[in-house]
């Protein structure tokens, strides 16, 4: 089955709401418009209503009952406003607190924050920073995590890949890195992957030497320690976890060489250059990032995207709240 049709399946019938910032974005109306009329999932979106309306009927998007909310309007912004300072322990003041929640990221992800939505999509005119910074401010990691990362689902007929991190880490230490990892494998399960970890490298088992080399070694190390029953292998070139033939002469009786189907790139350089030479030359769907270890789900949007990557997006964002 298609990965959007089994997880419309998972998410049909369950209520779920998704949060849209952007609600005046066209790509943005297109998607939550799709949406609420299939009742895959219930879009919120936000902005001035006149003004959402106009850009929807400007493009005959029929937004039927979709919900829209202005901070400017929102009837329980005050108690909004007392939730985030207390959130945010003396870091801002309650007037600071108010031309923040202004902010429709920030407002956003208040409301999931606050339970009032179960997720948010944005990033289609914002920035990567826009979108993360509330959520780290607001919604916090997931117990257990330190970091979050950023995943993409890479998926071509019957193949289905996840990569990461491509999105928010630049530069990760063997923790961080190892991180990412369980990340990873954890959510792919929820996509209907059976996870087998390649740690990418330009090295295979010790083939090359260098402190990148060392850093993958060790983030293997540490990944297996923190999810043991999960297929783990590294340092691997990427030829090594994918080609069964190479995978042969360069890493003998690996469980995850030859056949990996989640990757994780030493750096974010490599991770944000390797989905999108998949998605171009390779001719893959590339959706994401999907933020993973925050402690409610958010998903920043490429500012590239298409109505059909909102649409995606917001499925995949919509079942992690399951």
């Amino acid at each position: 089955m298609d990965l959007f049709d089994s997880l419309k399946e998972k998410v049909n019938g369950k209520d779920l709401t998704v949060v849209f910032p952007e609600g005046d974005e066209p790509r943005i109306l297109e998607a939550a418009a799709k949406l609420n009329s299939e009742k895959v999932l219930k879009p919120i979106l936000l902005g001035d209503e006149t003004e959402i309306k106009q850009v929807a009927s400007d493009n005959s998007f029929d937004l039927g009952d979709i919900e829209i909310l202005s901070p400017k309007t929102y009837p329980e912004f005050d108690s909004m406003v007392d939730a985030f300072v207390e959130r945010r322990k003396g870091k801002n003041t309650k007037e600071q607190a108010e031309e923040m929640l202004q902010n429709v990221n920030y407002f956003g992800t208040m409301l999931v924050y606050l339970d009032k939505a179960d997720a948010m999509v944005s990033g289609a005119v914002h920035s990567t920073g826009d979108t993360v910074r509330p959520a780290l401010q607001i919604v916090k990691t997931a117990p257990g995590n330190s970091r979050i990362s950023g995943a993409f689902i890479l998926q071509r007929g019957d193949e289905r890949y996840l990569f990461s991190d491509c999105a928010i880490n630049i530069d990760p230490d063997a923790q961080t890195l190892a991180e990412v990892a369980v990340q990873a494998a954890k959510s792919a399960k929820l996509f209907d992957i059976d996870p087998k970890v390649a740690m990418l490298s330009f090295s295979t088992k010790g083939s090359a030497k260098g402190d990148q080399v060392t850093k993958v070694q060790e983030a293997t190390k540490l990944a297996k320690e923190m999810a043991p029953d999960v297929p783990i292998d590294g340092e691997l070139q990427f030829d090594a976890s994918f080609v069964q033939s190479v995978a042969n002469q360069k890493a003998p009786g690996s469980e995850v060489a030859g056949h990996a189907n989640v990757f994780i790139f030493p750096e974010l350089q490599s991770g944000n250059i390797g989905y999108k030479i998949a998605q171009r030359f390779g001719g893959f769907d590339a959706v994401g990032p999907i933020l993973l270890g925050l402690d409610k789900p958010i998903s920043d949007l490429s500012r590239g995207c298409n109505a059909d990557d909102v649409y995606k997006l917001s499925i995949l964002t919509a079942a992690l709240a399951l």
